[in-house]
């Protein structure tokens, strides 16, 4: 397992945008697939979106498909998650997630090892 930090949370209003960063704390991204899950008071956590190692083919949730894009910097070490046209119900702590030997794919997302403390998202008027 690794260290994730994760950033960019707030509250916007609905329709605004938000930009969320991953970074590991002592290691580099460039051999981990890499997810962001969220998790809303009160619901199952829900796996967002994530991007490979090898080949940067990502994987989206439908929820957040044409409005969430994921991409990876390797030479800052950082992993984003552009999130756009945010909706209340977009609402929850997201965490940062990685796994050096699990593909990115909407079932393996889930059993990645890795994570960060999370970064509260709040979309309200």
């Amino acid at each position: 397992q690794v260290q994730l930090v994760e950033s960019g949370g707030g509250l916007v209003q609905p329709g605004g945008s938000l930009r969320l960063s991953c970074a590991p704390s002592e290691f580099t991204l460039d051999y981990y697939a890499i997810g962001w899950f969220r998790q809303a008071p009160g619901k199952e956590r829900e796996g967002v979106s994530c991007i490979s190692s090898r080949d940067g083919s990502t994987y989206y949730a439908d929820s957040v498909k044409g409005r969430f894009t994921i991409s990876r910097d390797n030479a800052k070490n950082t992993v984003y998650l552009q999130m756009s046209s945010l909706k209340p119900e977009d609402t929850a702590v997201y965490y940062c997630t990685a796994d050096r030997r699990l593909p990115c794919t909407d079932e393996a997302i889930y059993f990645f090892d890795s994570w960060g403390q999370g970064t509260q998202v709040t979309v309200s008027s």
